[in-house]
């Protein structure tokens, strides 16, 4: 959802009436390269209020990424909308060249409705391109990625266009391009069968997470699971819990307490359950990550354990805190 017109008009007028004081992009300092990490470890797990103010440092000291989610984190505070702080955060990380902030103005007419328009023309998906494409044919794989959206953005949509650069991010080593192939045949109803289908995003997926992406691994447990080859995705899913996802995590806790209950067929593969360690998991997950998921998994769970069980968790918990990396829900970069 988007600001009502007359709202969005006096927003996009406050910032052509802002003057942008931006800092040269250069390398963080230490103490800004670690506020940014842990603006984006906040993001990462939806705590976008607690995020900002450390992906603020970074952004002051001139790195796009941070402002393109100072954006992100703004407009998710408003469910979505566009608001004055978010709409200042993209402009200022699309002044420094950032294809997805430029796109997200695009989404909210800035130039339509604003005049909040490129230095050098009316198009913001056109800008993003003619300074994105030079990038992906040079090699840069962050920008071959980019272009799969940018080419659904354009004048006139390429969606081959957008497919070709998505395979050459892929091929280029791009484990996010890997793992987006895999969920679009996954998502292929073209397929002649099931199988077909998930074996077309079996490979996908196994590139993606043999590459460390946690998303792909998580995926690849659940598109092995379907396969019918338990073990394999059980090992899958613990690497996934081991690289931070919280799918992954999630799983090996449950299966440890609940493998046989109704629905957890990705139970099959996992060895002999250790309730104690389940509960233990759980207890390190809310403290690391708090909030209703996960009071939700301990007030399911308390009554699978007797009291023993709990205490033994309530003592091993420490072992599942302060792992690297930190446990993150993997946000998408570009998502709704």
């Amino acid at each position: 959802m988007l600001l009502p017109r007359s709202s969005l008009l006096a927003t996009l007028a406050s910032l052509l009436l802002t003057p942008l004081t931006l800092p040269p992009a250069w390398a963080l300092d230490e103490e800004a390269q670690a506020a940014k990490e842990e603006g984006m470890r906040l993001y990462g797990i939806r705590r976008a209020d607690s995020a900002i103010p450390f992906l603020e440092q970074a952004a002051e000291n001139g790195d796009a990424e941070a402002m393109y989610y100072l954006g992100e984190a703004n407009r998710r505070l408003v469910m979505g909308n566009m608001n004055q702080s978010a709409l200042d955060w993209y402009h200022q990380a699309a002044q420094h060249g950032d294809p997805y902030s430029m796109l997200r103005l695009f989404d909210c007419g800035a130039c339509e409705l604003g005049d909040v328009c490129p230095e050098n023309g009316d198009d913001w998906p056109q800008e993003a391109l003619e300074l994105t494409l030079p990038l992906a044919e040079a090699g840069d794989q962050e920008a071959m990625a980019a272009l799969y959206y940018i080419y659904y953005y354009v004048e006139d949509p390429d969606e081959e266009e957008a497919l070709t650069w998505l395979n050459r991010a892929a091929e280029a080593g791009n484990a996010w391009a890997m793992n987006t192939l895999g969920k679009l045949a996954r998502d292929d109803d073209a397929y002649s069968s099931d199988t077909e289908r998930l074996e077309a995003a079996e490979v996908w997926f196994r590139r993606a997470a043999e590459a460390g992406y946690a998303p792909g691994m998580n995926n690849l447990a659940s598109i092995l699971n379907h396969l019918d080859h338990p073990e394999e995705a059980w090992q899958w899913m613990t690497k996934a819990s081991e690289a931070g996802h919280m799918n992954g995590r999630g799983w090996l806790a449950a299966c440890n307490i609940a493998p046989n209950e109704g629905g957890r067929e990705l139970c099959r593969g996992a060895p002999e359950p250790d309730p104690a360690e389940g509960w233990a998991i759980f207890l390190a997950i809310h403290e690391e990550v708090p909030g209703t998921s996960s009071e939700n998994a301990l007030r399911a769970y308390r009554d699978s354990l007797i009291p023993e069980q709990r205490a033994e968790g309530e003592r091993m918990k420490d072992e599942w805190l302060g792992l690297e990396p930190p446990l993150s829900y993997f946000p998408e970069k570009f998502g709704p």
